[in-house]
């Protein structure tokens, strides 16, 4: 044999097919017009087929894929039912993330979603692909504050956020951009497939339904590259991410601004990427069983014992509100008589006291709700389904929860291949998903209260991730 031939044969990426891969793209309207719409939204389905190996890949403009929100815990088992009975796609090669924006999808979503793999099932063309990666840093912010005594808190709409005097950091953010280019032979594109993490709550100023930041973002992408091309956002670990800005009230709240940087920082890196025919189409789709909490007694316990502190701490004052907004103003130039100056600083530890009951109160109820979750499981663990998908250079891998940055950050550190991306909110939903530091937070935040897991949870899912990385 040929030295070269044999070199050639050796070194040839394993495929799942001698077919060249082929890839159909299409979107449908899922927005619940029954409301005032700002913008629409959609669920959008990109089906890879090589050879024998077919995969679907579903994104919806919605909060979860069950558990919350207008779709309903059946919905990831219809779906898959209906694909495997219609066109023989195995329900573990069907992926379904929800952009986690919270936009109100109508009642057929169900149907629909159905509907838009079959159209695009129909649509299928040989394709090049490439992977690469962008940057953005202007969009989001780490919304978990550090506090003076050691405990965290989080910036929410919920209730008030912590004393800037209290605040001595915040947790990261990701900056990267995963991007997956589909090209036709002609190269004129097909779809694009990027990930991200970021909270797509900001909101519109016209208040109406919306797809908010990442909505916009496939807007700008797709209108930009022309040719009936679509963009598909797979958002990634978003758990503490909120968007840049996200609690200024001095500027009305607008996510269109957010979505147009994020898909012109996409665009950017897309004009980067070299496209090339492949046969690497893999899946791999695994079941792990992940603890359930069982210190939620102990912790409902210390969370009333600190209210019980606050509402103790509390003292009177001659101040009511008026009073007092009338004091502020000369209190801050410091042009207030000694008693006075007492009363305000009294009265503004009442409400600094009042404003960390109410975020404790918030989050009691989450650990209360989840508590009895747990309980009615009748099970210490509880099975997440864990889908990792190689396309070219491309390497995802899912989690059906809303992992927190630092988890992400971890797992494409660790990665074997270099465009490697994690998608939280993936193929179902288990609330939220912080490292073991985090869910041991004394300070009480939504990402360690409104959390079915025991700490011990991460390093079986970074383990399993590895291992799925590996076969991939």
């Amino acid at each position: 044999m040929n030295n070269l031939l044999l070199i050639a044969l050796l070194f040839a990426p394993l495929a799942s097919g001698t077919a060249q891969l082929q890839a159909g793209v299409a979107k449908v309207d899922i927005t619940d017009r029954t409301v005032p719409v700002n913008d629409p939204l959609y669920a959008k389905a990109l089906v890879l087929r090589c050879g024998d190996t077919t995969v679907a890949i579903i994104t919806v403009d919605a909060v979860a894929i069950g558990e919350i929100g207008r779709i309903k815990n059946d919905f990831l088992g219809n779906v898959r039912a209906q694909l495997q009975k219609e066109l023989n796609i195995p329900p573990s090669h069907v992926l379904i993330n929800a952009s986690h924006c919270h936009g109100v999808v109508c009642a057929e979503v169900e149907q629909r979603t159905v509907q838009v793999v079959k159209d695009a099932s129909r649509n299928l063309v040989p394709v090049k692909v490439g992977a690469g990666r962008g940057h953005e840093d202007r969009i989001s912010e780490n919304r978990r504050l550090k506090l003076r005594d050691g405990t965290e808190t989080d910036v929410r709409h919920a209730y008030s956020t912590a004393p800037d005097e209290e605040i001595v950091g915040t947790g990261p953010i990701d900056l990267e951009i995963g991007l997956l280019r589909l090209d036709k032979q002609d190269g004129k594109p097909l779809a694009v497939v990027y990930n991200f993490a970021v909270h797509p709550i900001q909101g519109v100023p016209s208040r109406g339904n919306t797809a908010d930041i990442t909505g916009f973002a496939s807007k700008t992408i797709e209108d930009n590259l022309g040719h009936g091309a679509l963009a598909l956002f797979l958002q990634g670990c978003c758990g503490d991410i909120n968007p840049v800005g996200y609690k200024d009230v001095h500027h009305p709240r607008d996510a269109e601004p957010l979505g147009k940087m994020l898909g012109e920082s996409a665009l950017k890196a897309l004009k980067t990427i070299q496209t090339r025919e492949t046969t690497e189409l893999r899946v791999v789709n695994e079941t792990l069983a992940l603890p359930r909490a069982a210190d939620f007694e102990q912790r409902i316990a210390a969370l009333q014992a600190e209210q019980a502190r606050l509402l103790q701490s509390l003292t009177g004052t001659s101040l009511n509100l008026k009073t007092f907004t009338e004091l502020f103003p000369r209190f801050k130039e410091g042009k207030l008589d000694a008693e006075n100056k007492a009363n305000v600083e009294r009265y503004m530890r009442n409400v600094y006291a009042m404003e960390k009951f109410t975020r404790l109160q918030v989050n009691l109820a989450l650990l209360k709700k989840h508590q009895a979750r747990n309980a009615a499981a009748g099970s210490p663990t509880m099975d997440v389904e864990i889908m990792g998908v190689r396309i070219g250079d491309f390497v995802l891998v899912t989690f059906p929860g809303e992992l927190t940055v630092e988890v992400g950050l971890n797992i494409k550190k660790r990665a074997p291949a270099p465009f490697t991306f994690v998608a939280g909110v993936t193929n179902g939903y288990i609330y939220y998903a912080p490292t073991a530091e985090r869910r041991k937070n004394k300070g009480f935040a939504q990402e360690d209260c409104d959390c079915l897991l025991a700490p011990e949870w991460q390093k079986l899912f970074e383990d399993k991730v590895a291992d799925i990385l590996k076969a991939l």
